[in-house]
């Protein structure tokens, strides 16, 4: 039976970038992959991926995403890829909304750069936008969008180069957890590890199975139009928005690649399991977003030109799990990242290989403690 230093168990977007920074420090790392490296089964697809300071959901985020951004701009450089376009934010919604205040909140909390535009403002500097009467923006230069794809392929790639091995099509079957050791079992084989690591996204309750987590996966669609202008949905003349309209939220990000501008409604997916989601883009997945489009807009009202589903895990409170598994002191957790956590995949794998390394890590964790649900 092959021995490593430590085991990780799902090689996405999280597992990649912990494998990156676990091999960096020296350590015999072991990824695991049940698809092939770069898939459309999980949450780490989908050709871009927005990145933002003013965070709306709690300004707790921003030191970790302001780490995040670093180690972001230190892997373009190391592995010579483009992995990040800066576009600014648009966070567009009535002034009373909660998002609109938590995202002002988090701004002015951490010192960051924003402005507070009105709907006159909003429609001269960007014209594809139609905001509601009552809507503002506030907006933040220093945000865009990552590449998923060339992000977890340039962290596969460069934690290789420092000695990981990538294992991918290898199905786990279940792990024991001793005092000094981790066996786990797989449709190839077993392995040992002195340290185990699960980023299994959307798997992770099935993989922890024992810990009876309360997670949910949600189904998320993400949709690509033809827009009527293309040339207003550009990267350089449009920026990446979140709109919140009444009850529902929806996104959107520039052109990248082809000339279509991707638009999608973040959360009110169906629950489902990750092995039995519809995958089908149906009629009424379109007219939900066409809604959206013809009201706020309009210039996008082209034909439907592409769309995939992706996977949210999402905890009861929306935060992620990033701990130590309460029964095992060498098994590490890092999941229920609700469909914003992408961004920080960097500083996650420097968390993780902090807690492997030294048992303890700097960064502010203390939301994200499994002891908040009732785990055993």
């Amino acid at each position: 039976m092959q021995t490593f230093d430590v085991i990780v168990l799902g090689v996405g977007g999280m597992g990649s970038a912990v494998c990156y920074h676990l091999a960096r420090r020296g350590l015999g790392v072991l990824g695991i992959e049940q698809f092939d490296l770069l898939h459309d089964r999980g949450s780490s697809h989908g050709r871009t991926r927005v990145i933002r300071q003013a965070y709306f959901e709690d300004p707790h985020y921003v030191p970790l995403v302001r780490r995040s951004f670093e180690f972001w701009r230190a892997l373009e450089r190391e592995s010579g890829e483009t992995l990040y376009r800066a576009t600014g934010c648009l966070n567009l919604g009535p002034a009373e909304h909660e998002c609109v205040m938590g995202a002002r909140r988090s701004a002015e909390m951490h010192g960051l750069a924003y402005e507070m535009l009105d709907r006159d403002e909003i429609r001269r500097r960007w014209p594809a936008l139609e905001p509601d009467v009552r809507d503002v923006g506030v907006f933040e230069e220093d945000a865009g969008f990552l590449l998923p794809e060339k992000c977890v392929a340039a962290h596969a790639r460069l934690a290789e180069a420092a000695g990981c091995r990538i294992e991918v099509r290898r199905r786990v079957l279940g792990f024991r957890a001793e005092a000094n050791a981790v066996t786990v079992e797989t449709d190839g084989g077993a392995y040992r590890g002195k340290a185990l690591v699960i980023t299994a996204g959307a798997w992770l309750g099935q993989v922890a199975t024992e810990l009876q987590l309360p997670l949910h996966v949600e189904r998320q669609v993400q949709t690509w139009f033809a827009p009527k202008e293309p040339a207003i949905f550009e990267a350089g003349r449009m920026p990446v928005f979140i709109h919140f309209v009444a009850e529902r939220a929806y996104y959107a990000i520039p052109a990248h690649e082809q000339p279509w501008v991707k638009i999608a409604r973040h959360h009110g997916g169906l629950f489902t399991t990750p092995d039995r989601v519809n995958r089908n883009i149906s009629p009424a997945d379109e007219h939900d977003i066409r809604w959206y489009i013809q009201r706020y807009l309009p210039a996008a009202d082209g034909p439907l030109a592409d769309g995939k589903v992706c996977l949210y895990t999402n905890t009861p409170d929306d935060h992620f799990i990033i701990d130590r598994h309460p029964a095992h002191g060498n098994v590490f957790i890092a999941g229920g990242f609700s469909g914003h956590g992408f961004k920080f995949a960097p500083v996650v794998g420097e968390i993780m290989a902090d807690l492997v390394r030294r048992g303890r890590t700097s960064q502010p964790i203390e939301t994200f403690s499994i002891r908040r649900f009732s785990v055993q």
